[in-house]
């Protein structure tokens, strides 16, 4: 077999969505090459929404035209891009670190990690066997498969209440199903829904199981006051509860909080010297494209300033 091809950085960031896009061009501003490597293509959970109207400057704007314009920004300096990579092993305590693919081994001063999150499942009976038909976590990549169908949305967030009314464009029926009396969503994405004909909002109930045999056919609801149980005969169930991070390659090698997300400093570094860690897949209050762009920019800066104070100690 012959050996891999390894690759030497000043910086590696593991992940291409806003935060480690935002950190790639920051750090190349900062003299120190720099590669992103992906499991995926660029862009990261953005890339999946219709749209976005919260990023000050640029109005309302697609998701994928957005990420699209952080990769342009990031393409003016000279970063190396790595996507549609598989990672096969990561050692982040070591020195240099370590991350190593199917045909490449990498090696690096400083990492970033900017892995994200995906989202939770609802860990109920059928959920796994009937992904893709009919369980969705993505409305605006399988919502046209709906077309005048009736779907179900789980949550209570922006994304459950936003990802709801992008549904009413195909189907003739969605239900947002949350647990609570009361939404989490800001008030203007519920006054949206509100309004909108085609949803109805069943409160203070859980799903139970989802049935069907090829495709989904119902779900088991239960309501948490009344403990009632029915069937809500559904053609499609999307999920929006929450996110999990994206941790399972390097799970362990440094402080996490109880949920797993990665506990970091004010500047972004971890635990483990010379690793910090941005956007979803920390510990953080908010989980939004400016957040993520913002740790992006901080752990960019300190990860700069860490090499510089480091570089008699680290070498590559």
């Amino acid at each position: 077999m012959s050996e891999k091809k390894k690759i030497t950085y000043d910086v590696i960031i593991l992940g291409g969505g806003p935060a480690g896009l935002s950190a790639a061009i920051y750090t190349s501003r900062g003299a120190a090459k720099t590669a992103v490597i992906d499991i995926s293509m660029f862009g990261g959970q953005p890339s999946n929404y219709l749209e976005l109207e919260n990023y000050p400057g640029l109005g309302k704007i697609g998701g994928y035209d957005m990420m699209e314009k952080f990769e342009e920004h990031a393409d003016m300096f000279q970063i190396d891009k790595y996507p549609m990579q598989e990672i096969t092993k990561i050692e982040l305590a070591s020195t240099p670190k370590i991350i190593e693919t199917t045909d490449s081994l990498f090696e690096a001063k400083t990492v970033i990690i900017a892995t994200g999150a995906q989202a939770k499942k609802l860990g109920i009976p059928n959920e796994k066997e009937l992904i893709g038909r009919g369980v969705s976590y993505c409305a605006v990549c399988d919502g046209a498969f709906y077309k005048d169908k009736v779907v179900a949305v789980v949550g209570g967030g922006n994304a459950a209440v936003e990802e709801g009314c992008y549904l009413t464009k195909f189907a003739k029926k969605v239900y947002i199903i949350h647990r609570r009396d009361t939404l989490r969503a800001d008030k203007i994405v519920q006054e949206r829904a509100f309004k909108n004909d085609k949803v109805e909002f069943i409160y203070d109930t859980i799903p139970l199981e989802i049935q069907g045999t090829e495709n989904v056919e119902n779900i088991v609801i239960k309501n948490v006051k009344t403990n009632e149980i029915t069937n809500l005969q559904v053609d499609g169930i999307f999920p929006y509860i929450g996110f999990s991070p994206n941790v399972e390659l390097f799970n362990a090698q440094l402080q996490q909080d109880a949920a797993g997300f990665i506990v970091t400093d004010e500047t972004m570094h971890t635990s483990l010297d010379g690793v910090f860690a941005i956007g979803d897949v920390r510990t953080t209050p908010l989980r939004q494209v400016i957040t993520a762009a913002a740790d992006g920019a901080i752990a960019g800066c300190f990860s700069v300033k860490y090499l510089e104070e480091a570089k008699d100690k680290i070498s590559v």
